[in-house]
């Protein structure tokens, strides 16, 4: 793909508007906003980062814009930014999420507020510039220095803005569904999540899905003295870490068949042959002998399923009595690729304790608890490696791709809802502290974002596409 004289301008555009603080201007008014769907309170704020932050702007690069209210009583508003160029042009469908967690006021360092942009060095201080008004804004910023270079995009372009991901996304999907017509695109390009090493430029196409189900022992009522009843009658919590144990291993591997994919697709595997897993500087260190042998640390948390047990309880932790506890209860978690129906997980796990001797221990969901469908879309399809060209001349440097993160995102809305191919280009990195007190970006990410963005952006509007990938 050759950088043309043009597509240097924009790219310098951008750039510039980086260095002057244009971005930093524009992405401290939008961190100021204290739209946490997390807090009752804050809802008014979903609503005035739409209409008094967002509508003004997109307004300004010539979309028309309509704000929606959710369907689900639970979520915040949508708006849908629709800039139509020519019928016959491509369209690419982005989305970003104006929601934040929490601020967590309190617990920030050195005086800093949540909702205040603060730089020190590098780095970003404030709540979203991570988790993710500083990656949408990012994407916006370069769909207007386009404009700005060209005077038009070169193709129609399609924006969806949501204000509930943080508590689950909830009305997305049916939000989707009854504006598949609006919504319609030939591709998704979006940016959430973090790069795999701050350095290197990532492409994903999809995400791990996630189950939460909790296991449940329920023996007798009330608990009975150890002494007296000790070596007598069974303990809950002791049956319950034996079932845990029958269905994972102590090393992480996972010992029910259903639960594990079948196989790595080929160009899933070859390209995860070139990616470093590292927990960076404020992270863990990889532990290599944990979860399925004869994997790779990438292939274990971008191409294969996990079994976690995120909390567990038998009697009374915070008083502790010398007493057999009656019941206990573990929180589990199944992270899982495409290659697996999740609604075979719980059967599996019903039908392997029956098995195994555990047929005291429940397995079960709420009807609230929380799903997110996996997605992939594979290495090799042209989309992906159009992209992996245009980010390569930019940067100069080979971007990793991933078939999905290892986390999950509401891609299946998108991928499935729609039916689009989707791309993510991340704008951050795995210690940022998302949703944690000091969340930030780097600036050198945040600045070759906006490059990496600009050139993508350019390269839709010429006539370098991928092969059978127009309309």
């Amino acid at each position: 793909m050759e950088q043309s004289t043009d597509r240097a301008s924009a790219i310098a555009q951008a750039t510039a508007h980086f260095d002057d603080g244009g971005f930093f201007d524009d992405l401290a008014r939008r961190v100021a906003i204290r739209s946490t769907a997390q807090v009752r309170e804050l809802h008014p704020e979903l609503d005035r980062y739409l209409a008094d932050e967002m509508a003004p702007t997109l307004s300004e690069m010539g979309f028309d814009i309509a704000i929606h209210p959710n369907p689900d009583r639970r979520g915040g508003p949508f708006l849908i930014a629709s800039r139509v160029e020519n019928n016959n042009l491509p369209t690419v469908l982005t989305y970003g999420h104006g929601d934040v967690v929490r601020g967590f006021e309190a617990d920030w360092r050195d005086g800093r507020s949540p909702w205040t942009l603060e730089r020190d060095g590098d780095r970003w201080y404030g709540r979203g510039t991570a988790d993710n008004k500083g990656q949408h804004s990012i994407n916006l910023a370069a769909l207007s220095s386009i404009l700005e270079t060209r005077g038009r995009l070169g193709f129609n372009c399609k924006i969806l803005l949501e204000m509930s991901e943080e508590v689950g996304s909830p009305g997305l999907a049916e939000f989707a569904e009854a504006h598949k017509e609006e919504l319609a695109a030939d591709l998704l390009i979006a940016s959430d999540g973090p790069r795999l090493a701050p350095g290197r430029p990532t492409l994903f196409m999809g995400t791990r899905g996630a189950l939460n189900f909790e296991l449940s022992v329920d023996l007798r009522e009330g608990a009975h003295h150890s002494g007296n009843w000790g070596g007598l009658i069974s303990n809950a919590g002791t049956r319950l870490a034996n079932a845990i144990a029958c269905l994972v291993g102590e090393r992480g591997e996972i010992k029910v068949p259903e639960l594990r994919p079948e196989a790595i697709p080929p160009s899933v595997r070859a390209v995860l042959a070139d990616c470093v897993v590292e927990g960076g500087a404020d992270g863990p260190a990889v532990e290599p002998d944990w979860g399925e042998p004869g994997l790779s640390p990438a292939e274990r948390v971008f191409a294969w399923n996990a079994f976690e047990v995120l909390a567990f309880k038998a009697g009374n932790p915070e008083k502790v009595a010398n007493a057999i506890p009656p019941s206990a209860t573990a929180w589990c978690q199944i992270r899982f690729t495409v290659d697996r129906d999740p609604a075979t997980f719980l059967p599996a796990i019903r039908s392997h304790l029956d098995r195994h001797g555990f047929a005291d221990v429940d397995v079960g969901q709420k009807h609230d608890g929380f799903m997110m469908r996996a997605t992939r879309l594979l290495p090799d399809h042209p989309w992906v490696q159009w992209a992996r060209r245009s980010l390569r001349a930019t940067t100069g440097k080979e971007p990793t791709i991933l078939p999905n993160l290892g986390g999950s995102l509401p891609n299946d809305v998108f991928a499935e809802t729609l039916g689009l191919p989707t791309i993510w280009v991340p704008h951050s990195y795995a210690a940022c502290s998302q949703h944690a007190p000091n969340e930030h970006a780097l600036a050198p990410i945040l600045r070759e974002g906006l490059q990496i963005m600009t050139g993508l952006f350019w390269d839709l509007g010429e006539a370098d596409m991928p092969e059978g990938s127009t309309p």
